[in-house]
């Protein structure tokens, strides 16, 4: 029996593909191999079983997008997950994580954990800067209950990755959804096995019309563009480069930046126009090291 399906989760050479009998633990055609084609968690697949119980793929069909990390393919949308304590926000990881989304056209959202440590006066600025950009922001906390419900609305009908630093309480998020949805349908959602502070493998979950991944921590992220593409990618950006003297400006040492300008003029975030330089340095030191 030919099925298709969505691998949800892949572990030593065996992925466990959701079809409409259910989940089916398939292994890879040897094909895959010879091809140097690995399935991902996220891909739609073709599979042939004969017992619905195991099986093999077969297809995998046209990929909307795949990510290398976290590796999974046809996401909609990056649930980037900072705290605004314990630890501190990391801005420029931040902002380098919202860059990754723009460069693969994934919706971002952003979600700043922990707002019960702290008071609104300290994040509020923020969300004000991302919101003004167009991103969703969404200040919550697991132990007040503030943001789930906009959250979760925001879940439905996509698969989200959740993404950011470890120790950020992305993995308590997820199992705070996953018990709503528990509770609201009566029906148990296939858990992740986790560690006590950090996400051991890549499992897509089920939830209401949609799909939520956690994904491990990480320490570092590198972006593979040409450092010219930078200033693109930045939102704020966008209007103030018509009053540069130069349309090849990148906006660091040029004379008559409009950029420059508008970060004086307190019309581009002082942080942001800040961890936009860092970055570009960091692109030219590595294109150095190549």
């Amino acid at each position: 029996m030919i099925l298709s399906g969505r691998i949800v989760k892949g572990i030593g050479g065996f992925y466990y593909v959701n079809t409409e009998h259910g989940i089916i633990e398939c292994r890879a055609r040897g094909k895959f191999r010879k091809d140097n084609i690995k399935p991902l968690v996220g891909d739609n697949v073709d599979v042939d079983t004969k017992n619905l119980k195991d099986g093999y793929i077969l297809n995998i069909q046209k990929r909307k997008n795949e990510l290398i990390r976290p590796p999974v393919s046809n996401v909609d949308q990056a649930v980037i997950t900072f705290s605004i304590i314990n630890p501190a926000i990391n801005r420029r990881q931040l902002d380098k994580m919202l860059i990754i989304a723009e460069i693969n056209k994934i919706s971002a959202l952003i979600c700043l954990n922990k707002i019960d440590l702290v008071t609104p006066e300290i994040y509020d600025p923020i969300c004000k800067v991302y919101e003004s950009l167009g991103y969703i922001v969404i200040p919550i906390s697991k132990i007040t209950g503030e943001g789930i419900d906009k959250l979760k609305s925001n879940l439905l009908g996509k698969t989200s990755f959740f993404t950011g630093p470890s120790g950020v309480g992305k993995s308590s998020l997820i199992n705070c959804i996953q018990n709503i949805y528990t509770q609201e349908t009566g029906e148990l959602s296939p858990k992740i096995s986790r560690g006590k502070h950090t996400t051991r493998s890549v499992e897509l979950m089920p939830i209401e019309n949609g799909y939520i991944l956690d994904t491990p921590g990480f320490a570092s992220l590198n972006l593979n563009i040409d450092e010219l593409e930078l200033r693109h990618y930045f939102r704020d950006f966008k209007g103030h480069e018509n009053n540069c003297r130069f349309t090849s400006c990148i906006h660091v040492n040029e004379p008559d930046c409009g950029v420059k300008n508008a970060v004086l003029n307190g019309l581009i975030d002082k942080n942001r126009y800040s961890n936009y330089l860092n970055l570009l340095n960091e692109l030219k030191s590595n294109k150095r090291r190549k």
